[in-house]
């Protein structure tokens, strides 16, 4: 029974950590066809992936706290229903405005999804066992990564854009039966209060920031991240006078589980960005069409799915935080090399392989220690608070994207007329996400372990 349990627990969460990934991924290379075919510009475009972003990071830490009251099999299950449904319906847009509304639709059955997973893997399995199971669950997770642009540029080549988010309904639906056939439930917190009033106010504060972030430096998204900002302090100190907030804020007492899910937060900061920018250099710049761009793109992913599980595997039996610190190195130095490559698409290459391999050394021994640093009832609170560091992370990335690109492009189309300043945009960029990786490095040191 045990066996069976863990078997289902590691299908699922191969298959789960699969999709979202794969549909993330696989609509940036098809950024520039829908910009084209639906007349939406630069700013707009970013807003794509930037909305189903920002639905993830406001619903994680909620949804993580509503499924260990409800049960986290149920609220997985559901969440992958509506993330399968709003897929087949998005492939129907006929505006921008209509595909941002099933892409956030998409981001609360992603949320639900996410903010499960994890746990799920890690109640089932006992520690000396964990970061082999997490280890594959986050080989599904960048095997979507790297089939994203591969299959996404095939598609969107071949058969058009909309094919994408077609091609992940009969996976959603394999996914939705395999889970009803999972017959454990956890609910570690059955019977306690779910935190409404928090959760008004966490979703507000993370709301306000990243649209104050996307419209600086006007006057407006300083007033906005300001509003942002005060918003979050609030909520510290209101979450400190109840007894279960919807996000405890005190597990970031423990220095391991708070300093390892910053060293989160930087790593998909200055990673996800990355091949949303290198998706439209390649496109507008170097000329590449929608398929040879993405199997470009997905040569990262495929390094990291190669290395990920091995990572795992060697975190349970060495020393987790100077795997992680190599990763973290290696990534540094390769991104800032990046930002300084024109037209060489081998040097290029062998850029994006490196970088692979520093996130899979990166990836799965952080979220080792993550989740060994904490004892079991805190698990739902920690792979909730590990996916929202990584999608926060992700959707800061995109904000200050959109940032450098409101400065340097502004609402207009990305031409021959104004592709020098893209292309200076995308250096800049480069170069802030490898100074932000090294802080990445300084954050894994200072973890320590102190089990809660």
């Amino acid at each position: 029974m045990i066996k069976d349990t863990r078997s289902f627990a590691l299908i699922l969460a191969f298959l789960a950590s699969f999709l979202t990934p794969f549909v993330g991924s696989s609509i940036n290379i098809a950024l520039p066809q829908i910009s084209q075919e639906l007349s939406i510009n630069a700013i707009i475009m970013g807003w794509i992936p930037t909305a189903y972003l920002l639905v993830l990071a406001v619903l994680l830490i909620p949804v993580g706290r509503f499924s260990d009251i409800h049960g986290r099999k149920k609220i997985f299950w559901m969440g992958i229903i509506i993330f399968t449904i709003s897929s087949f319906l998005a492939g129907f847009s006929t505006s921008g405005e209509m595909l941002l509304f099933f892409r956030i639709i998409q981001g609360i059955g992603s949320a639900m999804i996410f903010a499960n997973v994890n746990a799920m893997v890690a109640s089932v399995f006992p520690v000396m066992e964990r970061g082999r199971a997490l280890g594959i669950a986050v080989t599904g997770a960048y095997l979507g990564l790297f089939l994203g642009p591969v299959l996404g540029g095939i598609l969107t080549e071949s058969l058009g854009w909309r094919s994408i988010f077609f091609f992940n309904v009969p996976l959603g639906v394999i996914t939705t039966y395999a889970a009803s056939k999972l017959k454990e439930e956890w609910r570690p917190a059955k019977g306690e209060n779910f935190d409404i009033i928090g959760t008004f106010i966490l979703g507000i504060s993370m709301v306000l920031v990243i649209l104050g972030l996307t419209q600086l430096p006007q006057m407006n998204g300083a007033f906005i991240l300001s509003a942002g900002l005060i918003s979050g302090l609030i909520y510290y100190f209101y979450q400190n006078k109840i007894e279960t907030p919807v996000f405890d804020l005190r597990i970031f007492k423990n220095r391991t589980f708070g300093f390892n899910s910053l060293a989160t937060l930087i790593s998909y900061t200055a990673s996800y960005p990355l091949i949303f920018l290198l998706s439209l250099y390649l496109q507008y710049a170097l000329k590449l069409n929608p398929a040879t761009a993405g199997i470009v793109l997905a040569v990262q992913p495929l390094f990291i799915t190669i290395f990920s599980s091995y990572a795992g595997r060697l975190s349970d039996r060495k020393d987790p935080y100077k795997l992680a610190m190599l990763g973290m190195t290696i990534v540094t130095i390769t991104t800032f090399v990046l930002a300084f490559i024109n037209s060489h698409i081998w040097e290029i290459l062998i850029l994006l392989s490196l970088m692979g391999i520093g996130f899979a050394l990166f990836g799965t021994p952080n979220n080792n220690i993550v989740f060994s640093s904490v004892k079991k009832k805190y698990f739902g609170v920690a792979g909730a608070s590990l996916s929202t560091m990584r999608v926060v992370g992700q959707l800061m990335g995109m904000a200050f994207s959109l940032l450098l690109l409101n400065i340097f492009i502004g609402g207009t189309f990305i031409g021959p007329e104004n592709i020098s300043l893209f292309i200076l945009c995308t250096q800049i960029s480069l170069v802030l996400f490898s100074i932000m990786c090294f802080f990445g490095i300084l954050a894994t040191w200072r973890g320590r372990e102190q089990s809660i």
